[in-house]
């Protein structure tokens, strides 16, 4: 039996779709998020820098979000929906779960048992809605995260309307949009993708692929799951639909 469950908790908009029933995830996402609170009221610049700090001592999801930063040149924040999405796929797995999809705002983590497809939503670009991705389930465990700077909430400096990365782990590939989505900006938009891939080049090992869209203008590097077009209008969260 498959369930789907929306989470909200402030800022963290889960929506989950598991074969794990009594999961207990919302006191596990709670917990995550008061121990990154509280460590945050002693530590602000965590909160606000752009750039990559330093974690001493801190919970678990401080460390692997500042490590993630780390890698991309970013600041911790940037990969604080990535990583809790990461940390409740790990959590359910944990606990007996054999097919987990956990989007947070556009960021997923997902560990499934069989094929789905993912549709990418790009704001008003022509592509946004008529491709999607095909996971394939041996490829996972996998983070599939998108920065954007024309949908959604999350600080961009470009105006990317959709960078999506594929990694291994949702907290990198949560810092990694956000550091590529960045450099999308240029006199066209074919300059904004340039500058975006040029900017990818240099997370090659971090990455299995990235997509990029700006505008009518798109280019991929890495791997990225095959394509395929659908024909849905509706997305679910901030840029994501999964069916």
């Amino acid at each position: 039996m498959m369930i789907t469950e929306r989470i909200k908790l402030d800022e963290t908009n889960i929506l989950l779709k598991t074969d794990l029933e009594n999961h207990n995830l919302h006191n596990f996402i709670l917990k995550q998020r008061m121990e990154l609170i509280n460590y945050i009221r002693n530590n602000n610049d965590f909160l606000v820098s752009f750039e990559p700090v330093n974690v001493v001592k801190g919970p678990y999801i401080a460390k692997i979000m500042v490590k993630a930063g780390k890698i991309a040149d970013v600041g911790p924040m940037a990969a604080v929906a990535g990583t809790i999405s990461e940390f409740s796929m790990y959590f359910l797995i944990k606990n007996g779960a054999k097919y987990v999809i956990v989007e947070n705002g556009g960021d997923i983590a997902l560990k499934i048992n069989n094929d789905v497809i993912m549709g990418l939503y790009s704001g008003t670009s022509s592509l946004s809605g008529k491709v999607g991705f095909k996971i394939k389930h041996e490829k996972t465990p996998m983070g599939i995260c998108t920065s954007s700077g024309t949908v959604g909430h999350s600080i961009s400096l470009g105006r990317a309307d959709s960078v999506t990365v594929f990694a291994d782990r949702a907290s990198i590939a949560d810092a990694l949009a956000t550091s590529i989505a960045n450099e999308a900006n240029g006199d066209s938009d074919n300059d904004a993708v340039q500058n975006c891939l040029d900017k990818a080049d240099d997370y090659r090992e971090y990455f299995r692929g990235v997509m990029i869209i700006v505008g009518e203008s798109a280019g991929t590097v890495g791997k990225i799951p095959k394509l395929v077009e659908t024909d849905k209008n509706v997305v679910l969260g901030d840029l994501f639909e999964v069916y």
